[in-house]
């Protein structure tokens, strides 16, 4: 096992500086400076440096951080590289870095050729990268790969850290894969860099647990293969990926050993959508399909070929559009005798407040959960425990009622853990410790907040449920502002994140020889929005004055309810095409 530095490792090059030159761009590390590569701003070719390449005077010259690929459109290519990083703490002893700014570098000296309508999509595809460069949680290290957990790098052959980054990482949860495709083929092994999208956050917490030192870490990684935004990107697609799928582990550094512990989290793994339509909850529809119970099949058998033994457990409400889609959930899981499924009503039996109801869930999945158990190392590398099985939890948007619960479950075998050891004893647990406890709900409501924020925009509900494990008055006003929030961005500003969503995971690719499939895509998408929201603020002031007024005579009583009228019919148009009043996603289909 290789979790210390070691001269073997590979390294990345953490320093680099862009040449800017009126053809091209240079990128060579600081400390070798006769190593890089350019990139031709005409075409995007990409070659390595030789004495010629970046002779002469550039016209800028900056330092970046690291090199995230490069992305082909209609004009050209574009070269993402990161421009700003701050540490975020260490990983198993490895720095760790979050990226603080990333920048698009254009390479498309051929949009001087390109037609109106090419250059209309071109301008749409820029739009998406610039949405794309203020993407949130994104981390990265120079020295490991994030991508991993700690059981399987454990397993891992010897010599597995002396092959380069992107080797070393797993692709499901690398942010950027689709980027590296040609930085691979041209062998800039030190150059590339893997993101991770997820919450390192970086959320550490040092505890002084009976005065034994300790170290909590909790890393999530969030897989790409459906990748997307809330209401866009709902349950499974047909090869059984689903939305909002994260793999959260916690880590636990004392005495020389090292815990992990893996939760999982994912959409249910059916078809089934939510189409955004200015309502405040979309009507749930769930797609009849006749491949349905394959796509569940295939979500749980890579489940259980990377984690072992799985146990559901479904937080939905079971009456309502959410208990119909449990239903159907409920059904189709039992057709796989190996998993275990079990439905627990969050907000029946929590409520917003009873955070000490999670009680009851365990005490029903409680002996499993230990025996699936969790991975311990000692400092010699040997291992003592492996965890045997996972949870996979989940709610409607995998956020807030799967964070309280997945918090519960980390307290919980934490105590266990720290028991093995003898730091606490079998009658001990770690929430008699007031300040460590506070410290270890911080990270996990920290971890929620930036998982909510990569999925739905906002931080997460119920956070104070983790932190406090009671609702709070300013907790509440913060959820009610954090759920209008969602709201807005859910109706008129998703569909262009999801449009990014897709180009950057490669979903959607870009092709220069189908300009009747790119032509619905130049341009701006129209709304009515704005107009229909005059009319109906302006119907209802003016109605509520006539109606003030009515009293004086039948005119006036006329024009109330001819206005009351012009609202109504407003109201009726809104809510007839508010589908069509939203943003949406225009490069490819929901599933």
């Amino acid at each position: 096992m290789e979790i210390a530095p070691s001269s073997s490792r590979f390294k990345l090059y953490d320093q680099l500086e862009l040449l800017e030159f009126s053809d091209k761009y240079v990128v060579k590390p600081v400390d070798s400076p006769h190593e890089g590569f350019s990139v031709d701003r005409r075409d995007g070719n990409i070659k390595p440096l030789d004495d010629n390449t970046s002779s002469g005077n550039a016209t800028k010259v900056s330092t970046i951080f690291g090199v995230a690929g490069t992305i082909r459109l209609l004009a050209g290519t574009y070269l993402l590289v990161i421009t700003s990083r701050e540490e975020a703490g260490t990983f198993l002893g490895f720095p760790i870095f979050r990226v603080t700014a990333m920048k698009f570098l254009p390479c498309n000296g051929n949009l001087r050729f390109a037609t109106a309508q090419e250059k209309k999509d071109e301008a749409y595809f820029r739009t998406l990268l610039q949405a794309l460069e203020t993407t949130p949680g994104l981390y990265f290290s120079y020295e490991t790969d994030l991508t991993v957990n700690l059981q399987r790098r454990c397993k891992l052959a010897v010599g597995w850290t002396s092959k380069p980054m992107w080797k070393q990482a797993d692709p499901r949860y690398v942010w950027n894969w689709h980027l590296l495709e040609e930085l691979i083929e041209c062998k800039l092994d030190g150059f590339i860099t893997p993101l991770l999208q997820g919450s390192l956050s970086y959320q550490v917490a040092e505890l002084q647990l009976k005065n034994t030192p300790s170290v909590i870490s909790l890393i999530s990684r969030r897989c790409t293969r459906r990748l997307g935004t809330r209401m866009w990107r709902r349950g499974a697609n047909l090869e059984g990926d689903t939305a909002n799928f994260v793999e959260s582990e916690q880590i636990v550094e004392i005495n020389g050993f090292k815990f992990s512990l893996l939760q999982v989290r994912g959409s249910i793994p059916l078809l089934w959508e939510q189409i955004v339509d200015l309502s405040y909850k979309p009507q749930l529809k769930i797609n009849k399909h006749e491949d349905t119970p394959k796509v569940v099949q295939r979500h749980f058998h890579d489940l259980s070929q990377r984690y072992g033994e799985i146990m559901v457990v479904n937080l939905t409400d079971q009456h309502g559009a959410e208990g119909e889609l449990s239903k159907a959930y409920a059904t189709e899981m039992a057709r796989l005798p190996n998993v275990r499924y079990v439905a627990f009503d969050f907000h029946h039996i929590c409520g917003t407040t009873n955070f000490d109801n999670l009680g009851v869930l365990y005490e029903q999945i409680g002996d499993e959960f230990e025996m699936q158990g969790y991975f311990l190392v000692d400092a010699e590398g040997n291992i003592l425990e492996e965890q045997k099985g996972v949870i996979r939890s989940n709610c409607i948007d995998c956020l807030d009622r799967t964070n309280v619960t997945q918090n519960y479950m980390a307290q919980k075998s934490l105590n266990l853990q720290l028991q093995r050891i003898g730091v606490l004893d079998s009658a001990e647990c770690v929430s008699m410790f007031e300040d460590d406890y506070t410290k270890f709900r911080t990270i996990w409501a920290e971890q929620g907040d930036e998982i909510s924020l990569q999925y739905a925009g906002t931080y997460a509900l119920k956070g104070d449920l983790v932190r406090y494990g009671k609702q709070t008055v300013s907790g509440a006003i913060k959820d009610g502002i954090s759920a209008m929030s969602r709201y807005y961005l859910n109706n008129f500003q998703d569909g262009v994140r999801q449009d990014a969503l897709d180009l950057i995971s490669g979903r959607y690719t870009v092709g220069t020889n189908s300009p009747s499939q790119l032509q619905p895509i130049g341009g701006s998408q129209p709304s009515f929005l704005p107009v229909a929201s005059a009319l109906l603020i302006g119907g209802v002031t003016v109605t509520s004055f006539t109606i003030h007024q009515a009293g004086r005579n039948t005119q006036q009583y006329l024009a109330s309810a001819l206005w009351a009228g012009v609202t109504a019919g407003v109201v009726a148009m809104i809510k007839a095409n508010g589908r069509h009043l939203c943003s949406r996603p225009r490069l490819c289909h929901l599933i």
